[in-house]
């Protein structure tokens, strides 16, 4: 869990994932669900939370029903897909879901 704290210092980021959100055209309920794993993960490094936010916003899409591929996420939030694709099944994981298989 993270607290109000978390939020205020991490604004910079989660303006950063509902930009991206708006070029991909998802719903506030993949925004929101994006913004919480964020929040709950956000790593120490400053220089890991560019991955941890593509990665969370990928996976709030997922738990959101409105799936896009992994290369369009990264584009958005300006990361490798490599980023994205080592990031989010922990994510996913410390969540408390269980990824898919495929």
């Amino acid at each position: 869990m993270y607290s109000a704290r978390d939020r205020v210092d991490n604004d910079e980021w989660l303006t950063r994932i509902e930009r991206a959100a708006d070029r991909l055209g998802l719903g506030s309920e993949a925004r929101s669900v994006a913004a919480d794993l964020f929040l709950s993960e956000i790593p120490d490094e400053e220089r890991s939370k560019r991955a941890v936010a593509a990665a969370s916003l990928y996976a709030g899409a997922l738990i959101a029903g409105e799936e896009r591929p992994q290369s369009r996420v990264a584009d958005a939030m300006d990361v490798s897909r490599l980023s994205v694709q080592q990031h989010w099944k922990p994510i996913l994981e410390s969540a408390g879901f269980r990824p898919p298989s495929w």
